[in-house]
């Protein structure tokens, strides 16, 4: 099969690599037929997540028909057409068995293009198939399923949940990608008086009103000045940081009123300041985590019911053979326009 393999950072090909195999009787075999790429991904090529080998296949988003299933899998069946979830859990261990399945003990977590190979392939193996796959409606596009896979758990989770966004709060979201406009379409949902976007490209903070921000920033202007000016001189509620640099954490922190939160959602490859002289007497709680995937099959139903809107991320189509194309068109965003790239077979 074909599938994008990671060579080491700035390396990356479109090539043939063996069709994957079961390798325990929990695992399913899936035929991709819709993957989108992360900012993560993105990460992963500079060389900011270690842990990635060269040698291994990218992706942990995509929609797939199941070609096969192991023994021990009772849930899916082949013909299927299922969600894979980028956090794979074994449903057994102490955390899991909370429903903190980035933190699985059982060899899940986040595997998929990190540890295992990943979904942007042709096909993919998939491990805890049962708890990690969920079954799609007919109704239901493959575009605005592959949302679910990541940016909309992990905006929702570790954004607005960690963050406690609460009615008539004033929320602002750090980063106008797909995270940071999935933020602001889940935060909506607890009617904030206020939810405001950050962030450098003109085009990025236009796509921020469309998906519900309030009022828009350019990251070079005097954004605390006009969050305090919103707020009557208190600061934000909350401010979530979806960009994953120092600059925008530590922006974050300036922002948030005594008693605020700082949600963090990016991915850091740098370390970042932490000023606690300054925060210590404030009174504030910074939150940090990977996605648990726990409220898919919530967000799932919102959307097969219309309650949201996931196929507007899709900005650029691909044939999934073009698969090199998307990665620099979607690298490029700020020249490009590119939110999320669907790739289909």
């Amino acid at each position: 099969m074909k599938a994008l393999v990671y060579h080491g950072p700035g390396r990356r090909a479109w090539e043939d690599v063996p069709d994957p195999e079961p390798v325990d009787p929990t695992d399913a075999i899936v035929r991709i037929t819709a993957a989108t790429i992360c900012g993560t991904d993105l990460h992963i090529l500079k060389g900011d997540v270690p842990e990635v080998e060269p040698g291994r296949i990218l992706g942990h988003e995509g929609v797939g028909v199941v070609e096969r299933v192991g023994a021990a899998v009772t849930g899916i069946k082949p013909g299927d057409r299922v969600l894979l979830s980028c956090i794979s859990t074994c449903g057994r261990c102490s955390y899991c068995r909370t429903g903190v399945y980035g933190q699985c003990l059982g060899g899940g977590g986040w595997v998929l293009g990190h540890t295992v190979n990943g979904t942007h392939a042709e096909y993919v193996r998939v491990p805890f198939a049962d708890t990690s796959t969920y079954l799609l409606p007919d109704g239901v596009t493959d575009a605005a399923a592959v949302m679910l896979s990541d940016i909309l758990p992990t905006a929702f989770e570790v954004g607005v949940l960690a963050g406690k966004v609460q009615p008539g709060q004033t929320v602002v979201v750090v980063g106008a990608g797909p995270i940071g406009l999935a933020a602001i379409e889940t935060a909506r949902l607890y009617s904030p008086a206020h939810v405001v976007a950050v962030d450098l490209a003109e085009s990025r903070l236009e796509a921020a009103k469309q998906f519900g921000a309030d009022v828009t920033v350019n990251a070079a202007d005097d954004v605390e000045r006009v969050v305090l000016e919103l707020t009557g001189g208190l600061g934000a509620d909350l401010a979530i940081e979806a960009v994953g640099v120092p600059e925008t954490f530590e922006l974050c922190a300036r922002l948030i009123r005594p008693g605020g939160r700082v949600a963090n959602v990016g991915v850091h490859g740098k370390p970042a300041t932490l000023h606690l002289e300054q925060l210590w007497i404030r009174n504030v709680t910074i939150t940090t985590g990977l996605v648990d995937t726990v409220t898919t099959p919530t967000l799932l139903t919102m959307l097969a019911g219309g309650r949201l809107d996931a196929d507007r991320f899709a900005t650029h189509h691909f044939a999934l053979d073009e698969m090199d194309l998307a990665y620099d068109v979607f690298a490029r965003a700020g020249e490009t326009g590119a939110l999320k790239v669907v790739l289909t077979r």
